[in-house]
């Protein structure tokens, strides 16, 4: 069992480390992303603007802001090769120190469903990248809003589940 822990512990570090990599790049880049010398946000992009809004940006969009987002984007994809499966590792290593059986199964189908997280973010980018190019948006756009939703609710879920029941393993020991 500690040996697991070990392992799960090792991966959770090296996937934290491209996580923070992948964030810091990104967020050097944020501060480029503007519009008409206002800036806009990728969580903007993703949950906040409407289409019509993402339609402008994108259309008016320099070549310079464009390439920067592209690359912000394509960042992004490093960032998930850290995030999803270092949610994944936190459920893991908290599963380790239970006791109860149920809460074992709980953390494992937590850890199960960051693959779909993870699947959901690529299609959110394969979006963004594909309305980059071509800056039409049909009807995807609630389909789109659905996949974001999901994979947001899906990752906190199990990052804020794992990592409460680390700190309360901290204080209480095995539950």
């Amino acid at each position: 069992m500690k040996n697991d822990f070990n392992r799960w512990n090792r991966l959770f570090l090296f996937c934290l480390g491209l996580f923070l990599a992948a964030a810091f790049a990104m967020k050097w880049m944020e501060d480029d992303l503007t519009f008409f010398g206002e800036k806009f946000s990728i969580l903007g992009l993703e949950l906040y603007y409407s289409k019509e809004k993402i339609v402008t940006i994108f259309i008016q969009l320099d070549s310079k802001v464009r390439t920067i987002l592209r690359y912000h984007l394509i960042f992004d994809f490093i960032f998930m090769a850290g995030c999803y499966p270092g949610i994944v590792c936190l459920c893991m290593m908290a599963a380790e120190k239970m006791r109860s059986l149920n809460m074992k199964r709980i953390l494992f189908i937590l850890a199960g469903i960051q693959l779909f997280a993870w699947a959901f973010d690529i299609v959110e980018n394969y979006y963004l990248l594909k309305w980059l190019k071509q800056p039409v948006i049909g009807n995807e756009f609630e389909f789109y809003h659905v996949i974001v939703y999901s994979k947001w609710i899906i990752a906190l879920a199990a990052a804020l589940f794992a990592i409460s029941l680390h700190v309360g393993l901290l204080s209480k020991r095995k539950i």
